[in-house]
């Protein structure tokens, strides 16, 4: 929601703008069942469809959007060779050369001491994002390790696609009481539901995540400690979404870790203006790694920006409030 809005703010203000996009399903906002707290939105709108009638409206309005995935950029003309287009944006088929560059790739990591297993096989089936990688387990087995709402969020999603989910906690989501079975209150009770009717879904309470394993092929399986029992399992699957302690909550900057600057979380620190340590760059949304991750704040951010952008670049001193589209 930051990108596109920043997007659609510009390409009003009729700077040619371009969106360079990994996924357009691999966002937080993307994988959010429904959206109720977004003004002027009906509360059964996913974040799915939100955010795609807000990149359809940017595109009528001149954005150019590309499917593509950033692995380096650089910000200034010492790096690029080129004193107007002092931005150059590097994807695996082509590289995109700016006067002004914006990062809005949002905080999908995962942060917290990672499990044995889990960097190395980061890619080759270890995953945090089952919206965007579910596809490729089609008739597999998989894991999905966190006792979160996020956590039953994508191993529903992966229902569809797995022929088994084995749904991994390592503390109880239900409990016997004297009036009956009592479930965890704090997560979502309709998700928890449809996720337990799922025929494919396996859960396994009480359970701790010991180390990911695998080969060169990828993932292999996992293994697991369940309570009371004094010998370690390995449980055979090809992937394994891992939803832990911090998971999903960690801003991704390793393309652009050495051109701005960071704070001690590895979020990007930004200015009022959204501007971050280097000119003509810029970071919005869940990047900046604040408290307030929410899509009327990334969309705030977004507009923020773009005016200061307009800014930047046409030399003004003072904040052009408003375009007028012809």
């Amino acid at each position: 929601p930051a990108g596109i809005t920043c997007a659609l703010y510009t390409s009003r203000a009729d700077l040619k703008t371009m969106i360079l996009d990994k996924n357009p399903a691999s966002g937080a906002l993307a994988i959010t069942s429904h959206i109720a707290n977004y003004p002027g939105v009906d509360r059964s709108m996913s974040g799915a469809e939100l955010l795609e009638q807000m990149k359809v409206q940017a595109v009528q309005y001149g954005t150019r959007y590309e499917r593509a995935q950033v692995f380096m950029i650089d910000v200034n003309s010492d790096e690029t060779g080129d004193d107007v287009y002092t931005k150059c944006v590097y994807t695996p088929d082509f590289m995109v050369k700016a006067r002004s560059l914006v990062l809005a790739t949002g905080a999908m990591g995962r942060v917290g001491r990672p499990f044995p297993g889990e960097k190395e096989f980061l890619g080759s089936g270890v995953s945090y994002c089952a919206t965007c990688d579910g596809a490729f387990y089609r008739d597999s087995v998989v894991a999905v390790y966190g006792a979160s709402t996020e956590a039953i969020e994508e191993a529903l999603f992966l229902t569809k696609f797995a022929k088994t989910v084995h749904w991994i906690t390592s503390v109880d989501i239900s409990r016997e009481t004297e009036s009956g079975f009592e479930r965890n209150k704090i997560l979502d009770q309709d998700l928890l539901a449809s996720l337990y009717e799922c025929e494919n879904v396996e859960h396994l309470e009480q359970t701790k995540l010991i180390e990911v394993m695998g080969d060169v092929s990828g993932v292999t399986g996992v293994k697991l400690k369940r309570k009371g029992s004094k010998e370690e399992e390995v449980i055979e699957v090809e992937g394994a979404f891992i939803y832990g302690a911090g998971g999903g909550s960690k801003p991704i900057t390793e393309f652009c870790q050495s051109k701005v600057e960071l704070d001690e979380s590895s979020g990007v620190i930004v200015d009022e203006n959204m501007k971050t340590s280097c000119d003509g760059v810029y970071a919005i949304g869940d990047i900046r790694n604040t408290d307030y991750k929410q899509v009327v704040v990334a969309a705030s951010d977004g507009c923020i920006a773009a005016m200061s952008i307009e800014k930047f670049l046409y030399n003004r001193k003072s904040i052009k409030v408003d375009w007028i589209h012809k």
